[in-house]
């Protein structure tokens, strides 16, 4: 087996990948809450 060390590995595709789906979460949760927001404004 080959040796392990620990931090060797290059994880810049995985730190891009994780920035995006955090966006994508944070920006859907605010078109959300503005459609949840507007439904209730709407039915008074």
């Amino acid at each position: 087996m080959a040796d392990h060390k620990h931090g060797d590995m290059d994880i810049r595709d995985q730190e891009k990948t994780f920035a995006g789906f955090m966006k994508f979460t944070q920006v859907s949760v605010i078109v959300i809450l503005g459609l949840l927001i507007f439904v209730a404004l709407v039915n008074g």
